[in-house]
């Protein structure tokens, strides 16, 4: 009975990790960096408390806290998170590509702040190196290392550069919300849908951090391309579907109306 008890109290402990660290992620997404520090330490004592202080399971809490700081402009207080997950990862053999992929972006973030440009790119690349090796070099989750990669392109003046890595983030998202959106209204004209299991992406669905990391990057991508002729019509009007599609995957429906409409406009 005791033991039982014992394993329900870490599972518990286990699922808030996953919460708190799912929470802080999507308010950095949303850049709400003041209101993600709560989240991420609470992550990071529930995660002590069952891996203990020397766990690459604490990775992940001090890279939220990390970019928390870059977004509060707190740099010397990043670098010293940044400098604990690097020295756990580097101590944890066979640590999780997953892992590396994260730390390595953040640190491409804390670079690009400083702007030391030429480092940014090397941590960007090794970011997409990583997450490659999970799910492909054109997956969801290699995407946020592309569209870092272009901010980075665009802030040095290789604006062509940039827009070709943008128009790659913008391809990404479209194939995988074309894939949830036909999922889901399949799965609305059945009878049976609640009983039916979701297909999955490499085994994932879009979680709420990766619903406003797709916000954020598309709908950056369009503030910054909505009034430049160059990125050229086909492009935008990619852009404009894919808008559409993420907004009828969280059913705005109104908005997506909006931006179906525009992709109609510009073709």
């Amino acid at each position: 009975e005791r033991k039982h008890r014992q394993e329900q109290l870490l599972q518990r402990q286990k699922q808030m990790i996953e919460m708190t660290r799912t929470e802080g992620s999507k308010l950095l997404f949303e850049g709400a960096h003041e209101a993600a520090v709560p989240a991420a330490l609470q992550a990071l004592r529930f995660s002590i408390a069952v891996y203990g202080l020397s766990s690459v399971e604490l990775v992940p809490a001090y890279l939220v806290l990390g970019e928390a700081s870059i977004g509060l402009g707190r740099l010397s207080q990043a670098e010293e998170y940044l400098s604990q997950a690097r020295w756990t990862v580097l101590k944890t053999p066979g640590c999780a590509a997953s892992i590396k992929s994260k730390m390595y972006r953040i640190c491409g973030l804390l670079q690009a702040a400083k702007g030391n440009f030429g480092e940014a790119l090397k941590n960007y690349a090794n970011d997409i190196y990583h997450a490659a090796l999970i799910s492909g070099p054109r997956n969801v989750k290699t995407s946020g290392g592309y569209f870092h990669m272009a901010n980075v392109f665009f802030r040095k003046g290789q604006t062509e550069t940039a827009h070709n890595i943008y128009s790659e983030v913008v391809d990404i998202w479209n194939r995988m919300l074309e894939s949830v959106v036909k999922m889901e209204e399949a799965q609305t004209e059945s009878t049976l849908s609640s009983f039916v299991e979701k297909p999955k992406e490499d085994g994932e669905t879009l979680d709420e951090a990766q619903e406003a990391e797709a916000i954020q990057m598309l709908h950056a991508i369009y503030d910054l391309q909505q009034n430049n002729t160059s990125y050229g019509p086909h492009n935008m009007i990619k852009l404009l579907h894919t808008l559409a599609l993420l907004h009828t995957h969280l059913m705005g429906y109104l908005k997506a109306q909006e931006f179906a409409q525009d992709a109609l406009t510009c073709a």
